[in-house]
């Protein structure tokens, strides 16, 4: 492996003969960058003797009479005599930096300064040039060959013929699609005998919706896409619509500056559309927290800081995160530049906590006209209604019962809900209701119980005929007793008001898939009552959001799996005025402020906030009393208990609707920008040197104008004159479809990056792209219809010898599939995979115990519930992604965590993805899919196996290929006839079922060979 890495390297590097002048960038700057500017480069606060070796002006400075590089003379140099010193003490690099320059390195320093020391700036902070292609003798389909056979020529290498039909029609398939071609496609094709036959099944793929699910899950690492929040909690998220924006956004060919604009800053375009605003989530895919104890400020540093990185690493490819803490060493990055890009975002409206909710602000919902239309009527009916509340309020003589001699009495009450029977009248359902008497089963009080057995989730409940009011500090209790023979899984009591969002669970989290959790919709209460005996659950009513006053017109009794039995459901209340902060102004206000400040609105939670009472202004105090006479103060009821009970359904109607809206993350600023500074050593609460937005000074600057927003900073990234944006998205295209990128540090394209291998076609592709209007589709095409892409992958040995890693292209790109194309292709050709587009995230197959381990308490993603249906054979692209537990089946095959960008993954090979593709679940349900369809298609055992065999490679197999997958055959049919009874568990694996018309035996046989089929090396390689 190194001498292969050598090889390459070498390759990449040519380093020109002595005949060929040296090259500052390609082969000076990799040995300075590596070995010297970590101490003697842009970092000013780490540089050593004040001693630049990235500029010439420092470099060609005589120190006290010595010069450190002096052009035409190496013997002169004293950073040539620091080589190659012996001395211990004087060598340079210092040996405890564990960096060393080679005797080669040491000579091609030399030379470069005999040849006069020429310096350049590094080549991706200079414009791209486009220059014409060079003529070649070579099969030629576009500019692309041209330079691609230049530099094979002159390596001594010449390029691949052009790979069957059979190959092409599967590689470019698999690369517009991931998902591989159908017989019947690659059968049209082979009979298109048409000179443009080629080009038409790229102009067909390119109009595939397919092609917007492939292309933007490459985009979805980048932007940090996830279905969580990321820390603590990990808990859900709604930023599925941005997923689907991206793959609108590919399919509908958005020009690549757009694309750049809208994500970057749609939410400040004028008369914003919808999708430019959804896209500007690209901002608000960042990990977030909620977590106790954090500190706002420290958080709202922390994303900014994470905005500008990502925003810099995904449109320039430069590490800018390296400068938060001082001076980047490498690149010509200050601190003051980097706080400077940071500024941009440091004005983001969303919270530094985000409240561990699905929906943190600012939000978009995604509702229809009709859905706008009552949306607005209930906002109007809720105003008229709040008219009516103030008014009464106006009415009240208050006086404090805590300043009262003596204080009022206490009050007690107590109401039964459910005894013996439900309510008279109301409609009643539990299919069917059993109520069993002493004689059948414990009763607790009276003279019934309500029993009921289940093996999933069941419940009894009521819903109108009947309405109880919550009290002042109602408290609900209920007697229950479970069998300790047959105990259930979780246990829940719910309430319907204007909906059912009032859940009190019991037992384990997430067995009753209702609810949101850590809301009032799902609380949780504990673990199960002790079995064997009665046991009186309590829940305080305000717990569950049912606030005094409020109607409750039915209840359910819930458990999933068990048998239950449930008595004497009631309501109690104790009320002491003198103390209770419902009654009391004086009370409430000394409450703990972190539990008062969480029981009002936002815009009340803003005024007091961090505030002491005594510290509240007079229209403050006026406008938070107004509240407490609404909400909390008891002696009001009377007063404006028919307006509020109206206000209360009118908002539990607007949840009730706002819950079915689709809703999505989007950027906003705040309406008066945070002020910016350096933060001394990147610490958030240190800031030094105050700083206004603004880019680094090495580039083409913004347009002179008084400030700027993130509009300007989107469109200065798509300018003409930006040397970065159009070279780094070309170059991550090119890596997609090529394996790996002209620059192959797509994340990196700073002084510690790798060159580019063909830095004259790099900036063709770049100007073209920018020149075409940025046509991401166009230039697609431009690289699947080259000769390049189109190449036999085979490899010659002298190809292989020089150019092992293929970086010169003298053959077709050939490597492992990403892991959602290894899935989706399996799922597709067993004819389970869903042609369902977009929605919420769904949950395939899993393991069991991977969210559980590393899930808080409390979280909603703490246990995996797993999806049914069409759910599981949904593409990969929609499988919910928990940053803190990737779906295990993605992680095996390389995918990232997602919690930060990802420009580029890694490709490994080990054995945990070939146990994957054996003994998954989904896979091995595939495969036997995969063979029914076969069986039912084809008589004949040759005619099935050219059938599946054909189906996944894409080609027929040859005689000695059939004869061993035959062989298998009858191994796996002779066990399996042996044993019947493992024939059938072999086929029943998965939800899907099998048909009952073929022979277990034998559809178990050819489960294992599709099985083997489908881990064929051909099969999960593009090539």
């Amino acid at each position: 492996m190194l001498l292969r890495a050598f090889i390459a390297a070498s390759l990449l590097t040519a380093t020109a003969s002595a005949a060929t002048k040296l090259d500052f960038n390609r082969d000076i700057r990799p040995i300075l960058s590596d070995n010297c500017f970590a101490c003697h480069g842009f970092d000013a606060k780490k540089r050593k003797a004040d001693l630049r070796l990235d500029v010439p002006e420092v470099a060609f400075k005589a120190i006290d009479g010595v010069f450190p590089i002096k052009p035409g003379s190496p013997e002169a140099s004293s950073i040539i005599q620091r080589i190659l010193t012996k001395d211990q003490n004087e060598v340079m690099p210092p040996p405890e930096s564990n960096k060393h320059i080679t005797p080669a390195q040491a000579e091609i320093l030399q030379r470069w300064i005999k040849e006069g020391a020429e310096y350049k700036k590094h080549w991706s902070f200079e414009a791209p040039v486009k220059t014409a292609p060079p003529s070649v003798k070579g099969p030629v389909r576009n500019g692309i060959d041209a330079f691609i056979q230049s530099r094979l020529s002159k390596e001594g290498l010449s390029p691949s013929p052009e790979a069957n039909k059979e190959t092409l029609i599967r590689r470019v398939t698999l690369d517009l699609t991931g998902l591989p071609p159908t017989p019947a496609e690659i059968d049209a094709f082979l009979a298109d005998t048409s000179p443009d036959a080629y080009e038409k099944v790229v102009s067909r793929l390119l109009k595939s919706e397919r092609y917007g699910e492939h292309m933007g899950r490459y985009w979805l690492d980048a932007a940090r896409y996830a279905d969580t929040h990321g820390l603590h909690l990990d808990n859900e998220r709604s930023m599925w619509p941005y997923r689907d924006w991206v793959v609108r956004a590919f399919n509908q060919n958005l020009p690549y500056d757009q694309f750049t604009i809208w994500q970057l800053a749609g939410d400040l375009l004028p008369n914003a559309t919808v999708d430019q605003q959804i896209a500007s989530g690209f901002n608000r895919c960042n990990v977030t927290t909620s977590e106790g104890g954090s500190i706002n400020e420290e958080f709202i540093f922390r994303y900014a800081v994470d905005r500008a990185d990502s925003t810099v690493a995904v449109w320039m490819g430069l590490t800018a995160g390296c400068a938060v803490c001082h001076d980047h060493k490498f690149d010509p990055i200050s601190q003051k530049e980097f706080y400077s890009l940071y500024a941009f975002f440091n004005s983001a409206a969303d919270p530094a906590m985000d409240g561990n909710i699905l929906l943190t602000p600012p939000i978009l919902r995604l509702s229809t006209a009709e859905q706008k239309k009552q949306l607005a009527e209930l906002d109007q009916n809720i105003a008229a209604a709040q008219t009516k509340i103030r008014a009464a309020i106006q009415t009240i003589n208050y006086t404090d019962p805590a300043t009262q001699t003596p204080a009022p009495p206490i009050q007690t009450s107590e109401l039964v809900w459910f005894e013996d029977a439900f309510p008279v009248k109301a409609d009643f359902s539990g299919e069917p209701t059993q109520l069993i008497t002493k004689d059948k089963g414990p009763v607790f009080s009276g003279n019934a119980a309500l029993k009921r057995t289940a093996t999933g989730v069941a419940q009894d409940f009521f819903a109108n005929g009947a309405k109880y009011e919550i009290p002042p500090n109602g408290k609900i209790s209920v007697q229950c007793y479970i069998d300790p023979a047959n105990p259930p899984k979780a246990i829940m009591l719910q309430f319907h008001t204007a909906g059912w969002n009032h859940r009190a669970v019991w037992g384990q989290e997430g067995a009753i898939p209702f609810g949101q959790v850590r809301t009032p919709e799902k609380v949780q209460m504990g673990e199960l009552p002790k079995a064997g005996e009665w046991v009186k659950l309590e829940v305080p009513a305000e717990r569950l959001g049912l606030k005094p006053g409020i109607k409750v017109t039915g209840y359910a009794f819930t458990q999933f799996g068990g048998t239950v039995y449930w008595d004497r459901l009631a309501m109690t209340s104790r009320v002491d005025p003198a103390k209770d902060p419902q009654w009391s102004w004086s009370k409430w206000i000394e409450k703990n402020q972190g539990k008062r400040v969480a029981e009002l609105p936002n815009d009340l939670q803003t005024l007091v906030r961090g505030k002491k009472p005594a510290e509240w202004s007079e229209k403050d105090a006026t406008r938070l009393k107004e509240w407490w006479f609404e909400n909390e103060y008891q002696g009001a009821r009377s007063l404006v208990e028919g307006a509020r009970a109206e206000k209360l359904a009118l908002e539990s109607q607007k949840k009730t609707l706002d819950d079915v809206i689709p809703a999505t993350f989007i950027m906003a600023d705040l309406p008066e920008k945070r002020e910016s500074f350096v933060m001394d050593r990147g610490q958030y609460d240190k800031p030094k040197d105050k700083v206004t937005r603004g880019t680094p000074a090495i580039f083409p600057p913004l347009p002179a104008q008084a400030d700027y927003t993130r509009l300007d900073l989107a469109k200065w990234l798509v300018s003409p004159q930006h040397p970065l944006t159009a070279r780094v998205q070309v170059n991550r295209l090119w890596q997609q479809f090529f394996g790996t990128g002209l620059v192959k540090t797509s994340n990196d394209f700073g002084s510690q990056g790798e060159p580019p291998s063909h830095p004259e076609l790099l900036d063709w592709l770049a100007v073209t792209f920018r020149e075409n209007g940025w046509d991401m589709k166009a230039f697609v095409t431009l690289l699947v219809t080259s000769h390049t892409y189109k190449q036999d992958a085979r490899c010659p040995d002298l190809a292989l010898q020089k150019d092992p890693e293929n970086r010169l292209l003298a053959r077709g790109p050939r490597f492992r599939l990403d892991a959602e194309a290894v899935r989706d292709q399996a799922l597709f050709v067993s004819g389970l995979l869903s042609p369902k587009i977009g929605g919420k995230g769904v949950k395939p197959y899993q393991p069991e115990n991977i969210w559980e381990p590393v899930g808080f308490g409390g979280s909603n993603t703490r246990n995996y519930i797993q999806d049914h249906g069409e759910s599981l054979y949904r593409r990969s692209l929609y499988t919910f992604w928990k940053r803190t537990a990737p779906p295990p089946n993605m992680t095996s095959f390389d995918a990232p965590n997602r919690e930060s960008y990802c420009l580029r993954r890694e490709r490994s090979n080990t054995p945990l993805q070939a146990l994957t593709l054996m003994n998954d679940i989904q896979f091995f349900e595939a495969a036997r899919n995969f063979a029914q369809h076969v069986m039912q298609a084809n008589t004949g055992t040759d005619a099935r196996i050219t059938a599946l065999f054909r189906t996944a490679t894409g080609r027929y197999p040859s005689a000695q290929e059939a004869e061993l997958i035959l062989q298998s055959f009858q191994k796996e049919l002779a066990a399996y006839t042996a044993k019947p009874e493992e024939a059938k568990k072999a086929i029943t694996y998965g939800e899907s079922k099998p048909d009952e018309k073929l022979n277990p035996a034998e559809l178990a046989a050819w489960t294992m060979v599709a099985n083997l089929v489908l881990n064929l090396d051909e099969v999960v390689t593009k090539g």
